[in-house]
Order: C-alpha cells, then sequence, then structure tokens
C-alpha cells in the first residue's frame, strides 16, 4: 500500500498571481496521525488535524490596474485539493478572482435557475455548469438527496472537469456535505470530516448533516479513478 505523505499541495498557479498563492499558505499541511500499526493502516481510515487560516483581505494589498476591479475571492472560498476548489455563490465582484483559476467546471448544489450575469461569464470563459438542485431546508426539516450527492461526487471525481468550484448560497452546509462524502473517499475518519466541516459552518453547523455523511455509503464509488492527495 501507497504511503501517503499527509499533505494537501497547493495547486499551482501562474506566476503572475504571486499574490493569490498567498492566500493559500495560511493553511497548514494536513497532518496525519502515525501511531497506529500497518495493520491498522490498511484497514482504519486515516484521522487528519486541519489548520485553517482566517484571512482578513481587506489587509492584503491586492493587484488593480487602471479601472479594473480587484480579485475577490467568494464568500468562504478555499481549496479542497489540486484541481478542487469550494465556496459560497460567486457574483459579478468574484468573476476577475474566478478567471485566475483556470476553471472548467462549476457544480451548482442550490436548485434555483443561475443567474443570467454568472452564465454569460461561464459561457465566456469555456467552463462548463454542473447544477444539481438541493434544497436548502433548515432542521429539522433536512432531505439531503442521496443520489444527487453520489452524481455530483462522480463529477468531482473526473479529472476532466479539473479545475472545478463547488458551491451552494454560503458554501456551508450543502458544500460541506458534498465536501465530507468526498473526503470518506479519500479515508478521512469522521473526527476530522466533522472538524473541517464545522470550520465552514462555524455556529450555523447541522447534526443533521453531520449524520448524512457518517452514514454515506460511499461502495458504490469506490472503483472510480482519483488523482487526489492520500487517495490511494
Amino acid at each position: 500500500m501507497q504511503q501517503c505523505s499527509g499533505r494537501v499541495e497547493r495547486q499551482n498557479l501562474p506566476p503572475h498571481n504571486t499574490w493569490m498563492q498567498s492566500l493559500f499558505l495560511g493553511i497548514e499541511p494536513v497532518k496525519v496521525n502515525n501511531a497506529a500499526t500497518a495493520n491498522d493502516e490498511q484497514q482504519a481510515p486515516m484521522c487528519r488535524t486541519i489548520e485553517v487560516a482566517v484571512v482578513d483581505y481587506r489587509d492584503l494589498s491586492l493587484p488593480v490596474a487602471g479601472d479594473e476591479l480587484s480579485l475577490i475571492p467568494p464568500l468562504n472560498f478555499a481549496m479542497v485539493d489540486n484541481g478542487v476548489f469550494r465556496s459560497g455563490f460567486p457574483d459579478s465582484a468574484n468573476f476577475s478572482f474566478l478567471q485566475t483559476l483556470g476553471l472548467r467546471s462549476i457544480i451548482c448544489l442550490c436548485p434555483e435557475p443561475y443567474p443570467q450575469a454568472n452564465m454569460e461569464f461561464l459561457n465566456a470563459n469555456g467552463i462548463r455548469l454542473f447544477q444539481f438542485g438541493i434544497e436548502g431546508y433548515k432542521e429539522p426539516f433536512v432531505n439531503i438527496p442521496e443520489d444527487t450527492v453520489r452524481e455530483a461526487l462522480k463529477v468531482v471525481l473526473d479529472v476532466k472537469n479539473h479545475p472545478v468550484l463547488i458551491h451552494c448560497k454560503r458554501g456551508k452546509h450543502r458544500t460541506g456535505c458534498l465536501v465530507g462524502c468526498l473526503r470518506k473517499l479519500q479515508r478521512w475518519c469522521l473526527s476530522s470530516i466533522f472538524d473541517e466541516y464545522q470550520r465552514f459552518a462555524a455556529a450555523k453547523a447541522r447534526v443533521s448533516d453531520q449524520r448524512f455523511m457518517e452514514l454515506f455509503d460511499i461502495s458504490s464509488l469506490k472503483h472510480l479513478p482519483m488523482s487526489f492527495s492520500c487517495s490511494k
């Protein structure tokens, strides 16, 4: 079994985007608990400690050329893994930033029609939209469709769609559930999956979301190839 280095590497960005690379420098490498025996490593999921830096974008000196807007990331933007990003719903103020990612596709988890301005941006930049409508219910009226999440995961796992941005309205619950199910495929232990989810959901973390991730069945997806960190 190939040993995992325990690091989520930053995606290589164009040289002129050195300021953007600094956004990722505050994210510490994932730390793997190596206390398990060799047999445990083959059977048990890996536990990880995630350290996410809080970046105050007001303190960043962003480049402005002429009348161009500053590069502003969407709400709750973060790198998930090589070629995979997450965020809240992007608007026109974020388009210049999204262009620097060189996106091939966007996964939207909201059921509402995609805004016209966003569709024009996607068409102008050759970005494909995958929309998996999941209603944004609040507890206790929560019904996360497992089949929909499974289909969205297939899009995430297909490297032909990378770089890909996953988003819902605020990048917390629906996006957090999809990323959490991806982490199960990457053999993260539940405590680390919940820790990552809670760092984005904060005070609005939902027990129903965490129970969904815990019970989500990944057996039908294990045969799909993955190029992510620590996926082997």
